[in-house]
Parts: C-alpha cells; structure tokens; sequence
C-alpha cells in the first residue's frame, strides 16, 4: 500500500495530509535539538558518573571510545587519560577505565555468599560469526559448563603429552632459520614473520590436527594473514550495540573487506575443526578432549565447538607470536639484559636437544625476561568490560551504580608509576629477589590474564592481591601462577631455542618497533634483525 492509496482509504483530504506530514517533520526536527542539548546537561552535569574525570566528549557518546578503538589507539590514549586523571576515568557516557590494583578484584574476583558477579559488558564482546558465544563471551552458565569440559585440554597432564608437538615446531623453526643464513655470516630477517608462522603452524596442530603448513612453505597461509583484519572488523560491529537503528546500513559502515574476512577466517576454522572431530581421538590435542564428552550428553553443541575452535587458534597463536617478538625487541634494546639470558641459557644446556620444558622452568632470568615483556608490551594491551550488578558495588573504595560499564585498562595498569618503579624501562631484575630496589613496585597490579573465574583458561591459582601486597615476591612462584601453562610453555622454549643457537642484532629500520596500533590485539610492523650463529663475533 502506497501513501496516497492510505489517504484514500482513510479519507483524509491529500492536501491536509501532506500539510500534517510536515508539520510532524518541523516538528520532529525542532525536538531534536532541544534533546541532544538536554542530554548533554544531563551527562555532564546530573549524571550518576558525572562527577567522574574525563574527557567531556567521551562523556556525551560512545562513538568517541568506539572511534579509539576503530583508530586502534585505546590502549594509548586511555593511558593518557589516567596519567592526566588518575587511577578511574569515564571513558563513555556509562563507562569507567581504572588502573588501580585493587580494581582487579573489586571486578574480577570470586564473588563471596551472596554478592553479585560482575556480567561481561555485552556491548564490546562480538560473538563469533555464527552467533553462538564462546567460552570468552559466553554468559556465566556456559561459561562454567565450558570451562569445566575445557580445562583438562590446558592441564599440565596435557602439556606434558602435547611437547612432543611443541618441539617439533620448535625444533622446525631452528632448522629454517639455519637454512636462511646457510653458509654467510649472518642474514637480515624479519623474526616476527617466523614467529607467527611457529605459533599458528603449532596451534593449528593442537586445535586442527594439521599445521597450516607455514614454516614448511617460508610463508604465511592466508588465514594468518587475514585474522588480524577479522578481529578489527569486531571493532565496527560495536556500533550497532549502541546504536541498533544503523543495523540496515552495516553494508555502509563497516568496510567490505573486513566483514569478508570475518566470515572467511571462521569458515576456514569450521572447516578444519570438522575434519579434525572426523579423526577420533587418537591424539594428544585439544579436541580429543573435547570429544571424549562429546558421548555422553555432556560435551559441547557442534556450533559451539565451532566457536571455540577460531578462539583457541587465535589466541593461542597471535599472542604468543606478538609477546616473543615484543621480548626479542626489548632485549635487543638492552643488551646488558640480553647477554645475561644468553649466558644463562647457553650455560644451562650442553646441546639443544637438552632443552626441555621441565628444564626450563629452572632458569629464573629467562622467567623474569618473559614476565617483564608481558608488563611492558603485554599481548593483549585492550581491557576486559564488565557490568556492576544490580546494587551497585564498591570499587576502589568507592561507589559505583549498577549498570554501569567497568574495566581495568591492562597497558595503562602496567605503564603506571604509582604501580612500577620506571614504568617504561625494561628492568627484568623486579622480578628477582636480588636487590630492594624494585620492593616497593605493587606486583599485584600485573594481572597479564585476567583475574578471577574468568582469568584465562589453563591457569593455574592466582594469590589474591591482599597475600601479595608487601610481599617480596620471588619471580618463580609469582610466574608460575600467572601464566597459563600451554603459553608458558611456547614462549620459553621458542625464545630459549632461539637464543642457545643463534645471536641477534636489532638493525635501524626498527628502533622505533614498538610504536603501534592495537586492535584488541597488537598490529606489529615488521621487526627486522641480523641474524648470526651462536658463538659468532660479528654480532653486537
């Protein structure tokens, strides 16, 4: 039915109706300022957060904090935010940012009898292109069913049954990068490439039961080379959660190509992960155990292995990828911190074949080297939205109303001075009981995975905050507890095989590597080094 057939059959005269039309229209647009000044007024003055710092425009709109993240600089500028206001600032008209320690678990901590938890925001986590939740995004209930059945796929039991796995990657990545300085002296590479192309051939192995084949080929497989672009695509579709009235023009909004590769990279998971359930479970990965459940009622639904199987490669993979290649940068920059782990790896193991992974956790300036390349350049620099509950809640020691957006900003907690004594120098002797001047440094502030029934899956037991504040925490026992056993395990036997056989020098195109953007996860340049045999004197 058109217009001018409704008048008819209402019997409105054509002219009065198209005079009413109008007149709704001035109206409508006469409206519209009045409100947007009046919420104005009442966000900045009369709004329950009002009295929150922060910048007055982020104050008025989402769109300010969503364009930071589109922009990939949120982990920068809320930095910034806190440096100029403090431990909390309102980073939306119905959001706060903190950095404080105790924030940890005033949001993320087990809840006692009676108190409320803390929802994920569900406004900034995107469910996977099936629109099935994963463990990341899941609501409480089949958060806890999936993490129950997921667990045992990160125990140590498992890990101790995946190494063989892990060094064969390892081992392969060693093999390449011999082959590539063949008989010169030394070869200018890329090391970030060659990480990647260790950590997704590896993940995709544990997940897929198949690598995808990038270390036997010298180069990435397209999926790699898109799943950066697919998260940042995440980014876009937070628009609509604020704002559903743009859903009809997504086609608009959000680039093409990014949706494309969205829906590319799951499809290629989905694909991967079928052909993996096909092959029973005969082997020591993660889907064996995901299909020893998979009989008796109890195990996940076919669309939620799907979405988990894309979670577990990317985050898996891109992480690790970016924290070795963010240590290699840092140690570079400091040799005196570089030769002192050379000295200690190459001084711990005869032969390479003698590196294991039971060995390695027995070498504590390696540890220390690792943990201190997760606080300066941590591999997940965005921050972790969750809602107060119904009540409200205290946090920080002060009172905060429910439905209100809170989050703690990890690069800004770990750049903080009032946590860490030379915030932006890379000192792995903090974490070391070998002198007092790092003692007063608020270690409980260095949650790299989470904190609480939500930390990352894997984990091992987290001291709370208040065990640790003024203790003189030992490097070994604090690490041991914070980083999730299958990540600890590749970061230190990647980094210790790389440096018992060859030497490094960080070339000039890259002293400033560490500046860049970040989409949830880090968008890395290029970080090119010259590469030597160990034992050589051409290098550094």
């Amino acid at each position: 039915m058109v217009f001018s057939d409704y008048v008819a059959m209402v019997g409105l005269s054509p002219a009065l109706t198209v005079h009413s039309f109008w007149r709704v229209l001035c109206c409508l647009f006469a409206i519209l300022p009045i409100y947007f000044i009046g919420w104005i007024i009442y966000t900045l003055f009369f709004h329950p957060l009002s009295h929150y710092p922060g910048p007055k425009l982020a104050a008025i709109t989402p769109l300010v904090h969503i364009l930071w993240d589109i922009r990939g600089e949120q982990h920068s500028i809320i930095k910034r935010l806190h440096d100029k206001y403090g431990d909390v600032v309102r980073i939306a008209p119905n959001a706060l940012a903190y950095r404080a320690a105790s924030a940890w678990k005033d949001i993320y901590g087990h809840r006692k009898k009676g108190q409320k938890i803390f929802l994920k925001d569900p406004a900034l986590y995107t469910p996977t292109p099936n629109g099935v939740n994963a463990i990341i995004t899941a609501n409480e209930g089949d958060h806890t069913r999936m993490r129950r059945l997921l667990t045992h796929a990160f125990s140590n039991k498992a890990l101790g049954e995946q190494e063989e796995i892990l060094q064969t990657y390892a081992d392969m990545l060693i093999e390449k990068l011999h082959g590539l300085i063949g008989s010169s002296v030394s070869v200018d590479i890329d090391i970030t490439r060659w990480f990647n192309f260790t950590t997704f051939d590896l993940i995709g192995d544990l997940a897929f039961g198949e690598p995808f084949g990038c270390l036997s080929h010298s180069k990435y497989h397209w999926w790699v080379l898109i799943i950066l672009d697919a998260v940042k695509a995440s980014a876009y579709l937070k628009i609509f959660w604020f704002y559903p009235f743009l859903v009809p023009l997504v086609q608009v909004l959000i680039p093409k190509h990014l949706m494309e590769k969205r829906e590319a990279s799951f499809q290629l998971s989905v694909d991967k992960i079928r052909r993996r359930l096909a092959k029973g479970t005969s082997r020591p990965d993660f889907t064996s155990y995901i299909l020893k459940h998979a009989k008796d009622g109890k195990g996940l639904s076919p669309s939620e292995i799907d979405a988990n199987s894309a979670v577990f490669v990317l985050a898996g993979s891109e992480t690790t990828a970016a924290l070795l290649s963010g240590c290699i940068y840092f140690l570079m920059c400091n040799r005196d911190a570089y030769n002192r782990l050379i000295l200690e790896i190459r001084n711990a193991f005869t032969k390479a074949s003698d590196i294991k992974l039971s060995a390695l956790t027995d070498l504590p300036y390696l540890n220390a080297v690792l943990t201190e390349t997760m606080r300066i350049y941590p591999p997940i620099p965005s921050m972790l939205p969750r809602i107060v509950p119904e009540g409200g809640a205290m946090i920080n020691d002060r009172y905060v109303p429910e439905s209100v957006s809170v989050s703690i900003s990890l690069y800004s907690a770990f750049h903080a001075a009032t946590h860490f004594k030379n915030p932006e120098s890379f000192v792995p002797e903090r974490w070391l009981n070998e002198s007092d001047e790092y003692n007063s440094d608020m270690k409980e502030a260095f949650q790299p995975y989470s904190y609480g029934p939500r930390n990352c899956l894997g984990q091992q037991s987290v001291p709370s905050p208040s065990s640790l504040t003024n203790c003189h925490i030992s490097f070994l026992t604090y690490t041991n507890k914070t980083i999730p056993s299958l990540a600890n395990a590749e970061m230190r036997l990647i980094l210790a095989k790389c440096l018992w056989n060859f030497d490094l020098e960080l070339l000039p195109e890259s002293l400033d590597w560490k500046d860049h953007k970040s989409f949830s996860l880090w968008k890395r340049p290029e970080l090119w080094v010259k590469l030597f045999r160990a034992g050589g004197n051409d290098a550094m």
